[in-house]
């Protein structure tokens, strides 16, 4: 089957994984609703082209924080990549390498953050941090980090607590014995007491500050309120989401809440998004309305799926070439 669009390659995953792992990938809070708003906003917004510009030459690269990048989608940190390829993060690391593109580790990857970085060396990676009870555990991984030569320090702001994914519930979810969050073996036992820690304040920016001196994104922003926090507490950068859905059901998709967060930063700070995005277009209108980038959480799991690093390569070359044509359509 020729793999065509971004859908190709959630129909291929959701017919060849375990269906526990497909079931934990699509989850979304409670009945969903936000999960799929985050698709359905995209399709309301239309564009106004213009006709008869030189469109011969378009330049989809972009910058973030300095870093240039080949175009504006990245990859948004998501867990527990073995599920989907048994290399797991260290093909995501070398497909975004490949790609020119950033990739944003999560804290709970089934490698260590040794394990991502040896897989790409040069490529520009972020790394995304839960705060822990045991502030210790985060205090190491930030400084770890750091000194493996990771760029920017991605802080999670919406999970004082998970959110109640009805399918993860009814299969009993949890890792096979064969695969470890890789980066907290021994830190704490992750099935008695949630590790999260639920007192977070914005006042902890002060504290990872004090810790490194990597760039501070906060992710999980959407409100002007919490925008212009973000700002005063001297974050570098937003990312406007909600978690693909997967927190609290009935808040924005995060196209519709990107307006108000890039109207409150007034290009005091950069701002990027996540959510939704399944179509070269949808990075159009994403940066149409402010974001400097995107990324992309879902679709990197599907192209995981499909063929490992080759299969991600192939979902970034997807979303770039329909962006670009996009660009060139929209004038």
């Amino acid at each position: 089957m020729a793999m065509v669009c971004v859908s190709d390659f959630e129909a291929y995953a959701k017919k060849y994984l375990p269906k526990i792992a497909w079931d934990f990938f699509a989850a979304g809070a409670d009945d969903c609703n936000t999960r799929d708003e985050n698709i359905l906003a995209y399709k309301r917004i239309r564009f106004r082209p213009r006709m008869l510009r030189d469109v011969s030459v378009v330049d989809i690269r972009t910058k973030l924080l300095g870093a240039e990048i080949s175009f504006p989608v990245g990859i948004a940190p998501t867990g527990f990549h073995q599920l989907a390829w048994p290399d797991g993060e260290k093909s995501t690391a070398r497909a975004a390498k490949a790609m020119n593109t950033c990739y944003i580790a999560s804290t709970y990857s089934t490698c260590t953050l040794e394990e991502i970085s040896a897989a790409a060396p040069s490529g520009l990676r972020w790394f995304q941090l839960y705060i822990h009870r045991n502030r210790a555990v985060s205090q190491q991984l930030v400084q770890r980090a750091e000194a493996l030569g990771f760029q920017g320090l991605v802080l999670t702001a919406d999970l004082p607590y998970t959110g109640k994914r009805r399918d993860d519930v009814r299969n009993g979810f949890r890792l096979p014995p064969h695969m470890k969050l890789k980066n907290l073996e021994g830190a704490f036992e992750v099935c008695k007491m949630s590790p999260l820690d639920p007192s977070v304040t914005w006042n902890d920016i002060y504290w990872l500050q004090s810790l490194t001196h990597l760039p501070i994104i906060i992710k999980g922003i959407l409100t002007k309120e919490d925008a212009e926090l973000a700002v005063r507490h001297g974050v570098q950068g937003i990312i406007v989401s909600n978690h693909g859905g997967r927190q609290l059901d009935g808040g924005p998709a995060t196209i519709d809440a990107l307006v108000e967060v890039v109207d409150a930063v007034q290009g005091r700070v950069e701002v990027y998004l996540d959510g939704g995005i399944r179509k070269g277009s949808d990075v159009l209108k994403a940066l149409a309305l402010g974001a400097k980038c995107v990324f992309i959480g879902r679709p990197a799991l599907w192209g995981l799926a499909y063929k490992g690093e080759e299969g991600l390569q192939e979902v970034l070359r997807i979303l770039r070439d329909e962006f670009r044509l996009s660009m060139a359509l929209a004038g």
